[in-house]
């Protein structure tokens, strides 16, 4: 590397640190008011110290990717306002040349991504689950936020709107512990208590539909007791495809294609079910590339922001930092239109969630080859 190409690199590496900051800060403020929150709220520091440490690698999977687009545009555009780029071309440097380090930085932060992609926010996952199990149902109820619906306990579906200590306000609970039928409950307010593992709603002004198979009409009632059996204790040990590495997610689509071949062979599975144990397999097979794409955005990033920052002229830094975010919000907007119809395994998900990495790649390879 010539004393040029490590004057780029170095403007290049620069930026890319202070922006993996910057961003790295701006994407983390939510997660610290949330570990504040938990604090307050009186969570054994400990707890809220295992959290954290499982939360903050999580945002590098969005962190390095924009950084390096960031750092891109910003360092190339000050060469190309500042003539530089006019100059290397005038004194015979090929402008590759001066790109190369960038690019091959780019690829390292790719296969780094892959790693954290497949290893380190799994974990990260996982290990939340697990946190919950490890607390008593207060301390759980603070991970679980109201306003979204719970699927951590076995067999239930709960949310409820606000909090109060151990008082829930607008409970709506779905449960699925018979094969027949599922019951929705509905309270004003619950209190909530365990009993070892299992726990336990104290429902005040309650709506039950329906009653059970033999009645199938709702009954309203002033109180009733609705229990949770082995609730903190199955939250420890249920996986899902976002909580597992590589090797186990692999093997995880290879046993439920096995049960999806078997199923075709059984006449009596209806389309429907066997359309649901399809969309299954679509859906671990879409987290797979996932991650993959998220881990390619880094030298996609890369290869649309230099040519973009060499295009900009002298105080044009706003406009490249407005092209910037339109081709980061782009790239995920796809990625997020892909992933809402990860169990239509017809028009095969796994295949089009990396359509951003063809056309954001394509781009970059057509935009650099014009500069050279």
């Amino acid at each position: 590397m010539n004393k040029i190409e490590r004057y780029v690199f170095g403007a290049f590496f620069s930026s890319f640190f202070l922006a993996f900051l910057v961003l790295s800060f701006v994407l983390t403020i939510g997660l610290m008011v949330q570990i504040v929150g938990y604090i307050l709220d009186g969570l054994p520091l400990p707890l809220v110290g295992e959290f954290a440490a499982v939360s903050f690698p999580e945002t590098m999977q969005w962190t390095i990717p924009l950084a390096l687009l960031t750092a891109g545009i910003l360092v190339f555009s000050r060469l190309s306002a500042d003539s530089e780029i006019s100059a290397m071309r005038a004194c015979g440097i090929h402008l590759l040349s001066v790109m190369k380090g960038p690019i091959v930085f780019g690829l390292l932060c790719t296969l780094l991504g892959v790693w954290v992609n497949n290893q380190v926010v799994p974990r990260g996952h996982l290990a939340r689950r697990n946190l919950k199990a490890k607390v008593s149902v207060e301390s759980s109820l603070d991970v679980l936020q109201p306003g979204r619906w719970i699927e951590d306990f076995p067999k239930t579906k709960i949310y409820f709107a606000r909090k109060e200590g151990n008082w829930l306000y607008d409970v709506i609970a779905n449960d699925y512990s018979s094969s027949k039928f599922t019951r929705m409950i509905r309270a004003k307010k619950a209190q909530v208590t365990d009993h070892g593992r299992d726990v336990i709603f104290d429902l005040y002004g309650l709506t039950v539909d329906p009653i059970d198979a033999d009645h199938p009409g709702m009954m309203s009632v002033d109180y009733y007791r609705y229990e949770v059996k082995d609730a903190l204790k199955s939250s420890a040990f249920f996986k899902k495809d976002g909580d597992m590495r590589l090797s186990e997610l692999c093997q995880h689509i290879q046993d439920l294609a096995g049960e999806y071949q078997k199923a075709k062979l059984n006449p009596s599975i209806s389309t429907k079910d066997l359309k649901k144990i399809r969309g299954v397999v679509s859906k671990a097979k879409v987290e797979l590339s996932k991650r993959f794409v998220f881990a390619f955005a880094s030298i996609c990033f890369v290869l649309v922001g230099i040519p973009l920052g060499i295009r900009a002229q002298r105080k044009e830094s706003s406009i490249g930092m407005a092209v910037a975010l339109a081709t980061a919000l782009g790239y995920y907007m796809l990625v997020m239109l892909v992933l809402s119809l990860e169990k239509n395994a017809s028009i095969h998900p796994e295949y089009l969630i990396w359509l951003p990495v063809l056309l954001s790649g394509g781009l970059g390879f057509y935009l650099v080859k014009k500069h050279l």
